[in-house]
């Protein structure tokens, strides 16, 4: 990074999974530094999704540099996923045309449940699969892979885990790290969003922040994805020798069936 900027300016590594991101500091001047981020990058930051794009350079080497604005800020807690700017943002991704467009020109194909449903099955060994946990787990989704079929496809987010949600000092919120978008049931983010942040009797509150109502096709679909996301994170978490939060997903598995 320093043949872009110069000595003057102060690189640091800003951790994530990929180790592709870094902070620059100059002065007053601050930016946040990602390695061949996807192109998707441009609309997000035109939509108001995540902090501006200030400028995209291409290396020699054949990488691509892209620099967002560094904002102070923090990240939401829990306790504030219920509150109606995420719904009310959630909703403006998923009502997107513009997102939703160059999503579907960088070649990102529908997910649907079945060609999914097969695709976790082949990620899980034969010791998660072997769990009651999961046996019933599979058995609920084979059962109703054909009943959560849904025309409304949308730019979902895939993590919208409280750390992805960036507030700004000026109280504006943003979603981050968009590796995992799809195109998919928009009952993706919003079970995830709501099994893991929302009380179940709250929910028809939250939803009419975000403008749908609860019925039980949606209850069908939230639970469907939210079992299936849930499977692959025990496996992900097993991968990883991390067995304490293995644990703690199978636990939440055997609460949500």
């Amino acid at each position: 990074m320093d043949h872009i900027f110069g000595q003057e300016w102060e690189i640091t590594p800003a951790g994530g999974k990929t180790g592709e991101a870094f902070y620059a500091k100059y002065k007053d001047q601050r930016l946040f530094l990602k390695r061949n981020s996807s192109p998707f990058l441009a609309v997000l930051s035109a939509e108001g999704i995540v902090p501006k794009l200030v400028w995209t350079k291409r290396l020699e080497s054949g990488d691509v540099i892209t620099a967002q604005q560094w904002l102070p800020g923090r990240e939401l807690k829990p306790s504030e996923m219920n509150q109606e700017l995420v719904a009310k943002l959630l909703k403006k991704i998923h009502c997107s045309e513009p997102m939703l467009g160059m999503l579907s020109r960088l070649e990102s194909t529908p997910l649907h449940p079945e060609p999914l449903l097969q695709r976790v099955a082949n990620e899980l060994d034969e010791e998660v699969l072997h769990l009651p946990e999961s046996q019933k787990a599979m058995d609920f989704l084979k059962k109703e892979a054909l009943n959560v079929y849904c025309d409304e496809k949308v730019v979902c987010h895939g993590d919208v885990n409280h750390n992805n949600w960036l507030l700004a000092e000026d109280n504006q919120l943003y979603l981050i790290d968009w590796d995992g978008a799809m195109i998919a049931d928009p009952a993706i983010d919003l079970g995830l969003l709501l099994y893991w942040y929302i009380p179940e009797n709250n929910w028809q509150d939250w939803l009419e922040l975000y403008g749908e109502k609860l019925t039980e096709d949606l209850k069908l679909r939230m639970k469907w994805y939210v079992t299936i996301q849930t499977l692959s994170s025990i496996q992900w978490y097993k991968n990883k020798d991390r067995l304490e939060e293995m644990n703690k997903w199978i636990r939440f598995l055997d609460e949500i069936l």
